[in-house]
């Protein structure tokens, strides 16, 4: 029986994560779960799980609520630090990741320096952290492995032998990142500063929270990813190769020297990806449908126009400055995507705010967390005052 932690359990991901521990409660057992500020949601979690813990993270003490979870046999806990505690908990066998942006990386760096098994949604903390989180990784003997569909794909078309940084002696010539295009991939490029919030966060094929959904959008989830990939197989930028697949039936591939190219297919279903990871080596059942060749017919495959998707450019270049910059501008995106859903900018400010940002600031080398968040913190600043001075 593993008990697993789930950081971030009323997104998205934690539901999907809940479904799949539901249908196996052989395996696992739910410690705890987190939410930011949702009381409802997380209460309604534990009436369901009866988890051992509960975190509110974004909240201040409140003895009502401490009240209110204690008579569901469930001990609440406040702040950023209890998210921490748990991750590196003795009882905890097993972290879900799966706080959206760069709030979730002290969590996920705590779980990684505990040498947990860390099942990664959290994007950021590679992106953000790179090597700091990979050596932290390595150094306590943790095992990470990639939620993202994208990454959790590549990881599974990989050969088993495969080393970070080896591609060569692998005989792989390229890995190919896959994504959908996002709601606007064929809307003429003179209308796109007029979309709406509304319509960014309608995703043709996932069901995700807004903030990811705008990401899709403007395909800074996919620049992101690659920065993440980059880090996770140690790989250079220009042995990734980004490619628009609408379906979303194809979740990534890896092309070998020999012509071979392996792909990793399946439902658009994020229960897929969190139950190869919960029970790795092993598959179990996810409750996910099996692919039905015959009615998806058709697959299509798009080389991305940069000038459709400007992030995409701003995500190469951010990993090509290395450093601090990847945390600067995701830090950036992170103000700059919450003030397109505020309506105080337009969709097309998105990508202006984030290169401002990614150009003004000074890229030092990593050095430290504490470094990092203080460079997170500048570059919010920073886009914060450039969107004052924009009108929409």
């Amino acid at each position: 029986m593993q008990q697993v932690v789930i950081l971030g359990a009323t997104g998205s991901i934690g539901s999907s994560t809940l479904s799949v521990i539901a249908q196996h409660p052989d395996k696992y057992s739910v410690l705890a779960v987190s939410a930011n500020t949702d009381v409802e949601k997380l209460k309604d979690i534990c009436k369901r799980v009866s988890p051992q813990v509960a975190i509110l993270s974004g909240l201040k003490p409140c003895s009502n609520l401490t009240a209110e979870f204690e008579a569901l046999k469930t001990q609440l806990l406040f702040g950023e630090q209890a998210l921490c505690d748990m991750a590196a908990h003795p009882n905890c066998d097993v972290v879900m990741a799966a706080i959206v942006g760069a709030a979730g990386l002290p969590s996920s760096l705590a779980a990684a320096n505990a040498g947990k098994k860390v099942l990664l949604a959290n994007k950021e903390s590679l992106v953000i952290a790179g090597e700091l989180f990979l050596n932290a990784v390595i150094e306590n003997k943790a095992q990470l492995l990639p939620i993202d569909s994208e990454h959790n794909a590549i990881f599974q078309c990989l050969p088993q032998n495969f080393k970070r940084s080896h591609l060569a002696e692998s005989g792989i010539r390229k890995v190919l990142l896959t994504g959908s295009g996002g709601p606007f991939r064929n809307v003429p490029l003179d209308e796109l500063e007029h979309k709406t919030p509304e319509q960014a966060v309608a995703h043709p094929n996932w069901t995700m929270g807004k903030k990811i959904s705008v990401d899709s959008a403007t395909m800074m989830n996919k620049g992101l990813e690659l920065i993440e990939a980059c880090h996770l197989f140690g790989l250079k930028a220009k042995d990734v190769e980004v490619v628009i697949h609408p379906q979303s039936v194809i979740h990534s591939m890896v092309s070998y020297i020999d012509g071979s190219v392996i792909a990793q297919m399946g439902q658009p279903d994020m229960r897929t990806p969190i139950g190869y990871g919960l029970a790795w080596p092993e598959r179990i059942e996810t409750g996910v449908e099996p692919l039905d060749f015959f009615a998806v017919s058709q697959l299509d495959f798009e080389q991305p126009d940069l000038n459709r998707y400007p992030c995409l450019g701003l995500a190469y270049r951010a990993f090509e400055l290395g450093g601090t910059a990847p945390a600067a501008l995701n830090a950036a995106n992170e103000i700059s995507v919450a003030a397109f859903l505020q309506n105080r900018i337009k969709f097309t400010d998105i990508a202006k705010v984030n290169q401002f940002v990614l150009e003004e600031v000074v890229v030092q080398a990593v050095e430290s967390l504490e470094q990092l968040l203080m460079v997170d913190q500048t570059a919010r600043k920073m886009a914060s005052k450039y969107i004052e001075t924009m009108v929409i």
